[in-house]
């Protein structure tokens, strides 16, 4: 099977005949909505205009940044995916370079538009009198709250255009640093040059020897750029801190919440469980340790050793047909979309030089389709990252007939198709096992999970630290390592091996360097137990879940958290419901601690 994705139904180059065209047409749309800004979002509405001209201008701009919109995303998509697997690509990253710098000019557009729709009395009564307006209601709300955290229209521009020599340049270096570094390290007997990714890949070696001398290899590697990633690292969390206080949030965390559409009492409600959890985790990592022949804690590099012996190895070819087999068993429309994604070559799966480390979707919303990027490695955790991705695109799918600005679903709800699928993998393989396998699968889980739950945890921890220290100064490699130690001795415990924590683990993450995604940690924690709140509702309600289900992940983008939990009679503000999908995982440790 092919194992590389094709962008061919976005774009066939960059010196293709549509390309250039939407280029230019792009430009065009955005000197033409400018020009609308400034002509017809002026004055006080209803005041200095009609209701119906309220109206006819809020259609107007709306199907115009639509079709701006569309154009912008499949342009970038098309340019940054190419990116993402071919660091060398160097018109591939000037195209994206060339695109980021159109935002600015956008920003002319649509502050004077987020501060013109604030001044609308009765928005509501104009929205229903326009089908149009009432399809875009949870948008033009949302532009009515951002409206509080506007700067001044000239102030916005120029924050849009240094973001492009400040944040996104910091974040394209680290992409270029961790995408071509190599790893020098002996490998099958013999001295080797690998890619960064091909080496963390190997923490999921069956030899113990192989998963310690990868470790050591990779830490080591780090001292080629930290001084780099350290400094664009700095840079990133500086420019937030200064846009989220020139905003008016309380604090990066604040703006994080605000954007995800989440309120700090969910937040704090999921926090309180997990924390009550942790021991429960601890015990875990402490029997891992045991079985490995450890005394005390576990050491990192040990974090992701396979045990027992019933691992099961897949060809790409049986990781398709085992993921769409048991997808099936779920409901056939994510069955389907999911042979259709391999079948489409819409997966990047092969590991090489070059490619960005990891795993990630891009859901295509303007030609309907999705494009996920994984390296794929034969393991089970490579099948149940393959069916993470998929949830993604799932989650795409159902949202691919609603309107473009419809599509746009806050961090903490775009884990939850994911975590969804994995879990459906997760409990097929348990079901289908011998008892050896069963061991091993029960262990990938509670390690996914703990991954999830604990190191999540322990990001959240630096990513707080780091913010507040940042605010009095840059801080250097050791402090940031030392940030990072100590995060994960307060959430691991005693489970891990002191000696033997991931100092670097803050220089791997690409999540750290997103300007606009900050904290993106506690969204995982929040998808996996609200995906395991879910799953355990299906059990419970059998197939009348999976129309609700679809409902719920196709609403996602016009509803807050609070709103689209309630769809499923879920509390997210409540502990008691992280409580409850926090014991379904506790039940599955108390399993594992009795037969291990």
């Amino acid at each position: 099977m092919n194992m590389r994705w094709d962008l061919n139904p976005l774009y066939t180059s960059f010196e293709s005949e549509e390309y250039i065209h939407d280029i230019k047409e792009l430009d065009s749309d955005i000197k033409e909505i400018i020009r609308l800004a400034k002509t017809e979002c002026t004055g006080t509405p209803g005041k200095d205009s009609s209701p119906e001209k309220t109206e006819e201008v809020l259609v107007k701009y709306i199907d115009l940044y639509t079709k701006i919109q569309t154009l912008f995303s499949g342009l970038l998509y098309y340019a940054n995916l190419t990116f993402s697997v071919d660091a060398a690509d160097m018109t591939a990253r000037k195209y994206s370079e060339i695109l980021e710098q159109k935002l600015p000019e956008l920003t002319k557009a649509d502050v004077p538009f987020t501060r013109w729709i604030a001044g609308i009395k009765d928005i509501d009564a104009v929205i229903e009198n326009s089908g149009v307006l009432k399809d875009h209601r949870f948008f033009l709300q949302e532009r009515m709250r951002e409206s509080r955290y506007l700067l001044s229209d000239n102030e916005e521009i120029l924050a849009a255009k240094l973001k492009n020599t400040g944040s996104n340049a910091w974040e394209q270096l680290w992409n270029v640093l961790t995408s071509t570094v190599k790893v020098d390290m002996v490998s099958d007997g013999e001295r080797k040059e690998l890619p960064l990714p091909v080496v963390r890949n190997m923490a999921y070696s069956g030899d113990a020897a192989v998963r310690k001398t990868a470790f050591e290899a990779e830490l080591a590697v780090y001292e080629k750029f930290n001084e780099s990633a350290a400094a664009a690292l700095n840079s990133i969390k500086g420019e937030v801190i200064t846009m989220a206080e020139l905003r008016g949030f309380e604090s990066p965390l604040d703006m994080t919440l605000k954007n995800s559409r989440m309120d700090n009492e969910t937040l704090q409600a999921m926090l309180t469980a997990v924390r009550e959890y942790l021991p429960v985790f601890r015990k875990y990592f402490l029997k891992k340790a045991e079985l490995l022949g450890h005394r005390g804690g576990l050491p990192f590099y040990d974090l992701f050793a396979p045990l027992g012996k019933g691992e099961t190895r897949f060809t790409y070819k049986e990781a398709r047909d085992y993921i769409v087999k048991n997808f099936r068993k779920f409901s056939e429309p994510l069955a389907a979309f999911a042979d259709n994604a391999f079948e489409k070559r819409w997966i990047d799966a092969k590991q090489r030089g070059g490619k960005q480390g990891g795993a990630f979707c891009e859901n295509l919303h303007v030609i309907g389709e999705s494009r996920i990027m994984t390296n794929f490695d034969g393991s089970f955790s490579s099948v149940t990252t393959l069916a993470h991705e998929l949830g993604h695109g799932y989650h795409g799918h159902c949202l691919k007939d609603e309107r473009f600005l419809n599509a746009d679903y806050p961090m903490p709800l775009a884990e939850t198709a994911s975590i969804f699928c994995e879990t459906l993998i997760f409990q097929a393989a348990l079901k289908d096992a011998d008892k050896n396998e069963a061991f091993t699968i029960l262990e990938n889980s509670i390690q996914s999970d703990a991954q999830v739950i604990v190191d999540i945890y322990s990001r959240f921890l630096f990513e707080t630290e780091l913010f507040s220290r940042r605010k009095v100064s840059s801080l250097s490699v050791e402090e940031l390592k030392g940030i990072m130690t100590d995060a994960q001795k307060k959430a691991y415990g005693k489970g891990l091996d002191e000696q033997n924590l991931h100092p670097y683990m803050w220089a791997c993450k690409p999540h750290y360097y997103y300007a606009d995604y900050n904290f993106y940690n506690f969204p995982y924690t929040f998808g996996l137990l609200f995906a395991r709140g879910l799953y355990a509702l299906y059990l419970k309600t059998g197939d009348s879940f999976i129309e609700r289900y679809d409902t719920l992940l196709r609403e996602t983008g016009k509803n807050s958290i609070t709103k689209a939990a309630s769809m499923m009679d879920i509390d997210v503000n409540d502990p008691y419901f992280w409580r409850n999908s926090l014991e379904v995982i506790k039940k599955d440790i108390d399993t594992f601690l009795a037969i291990a």
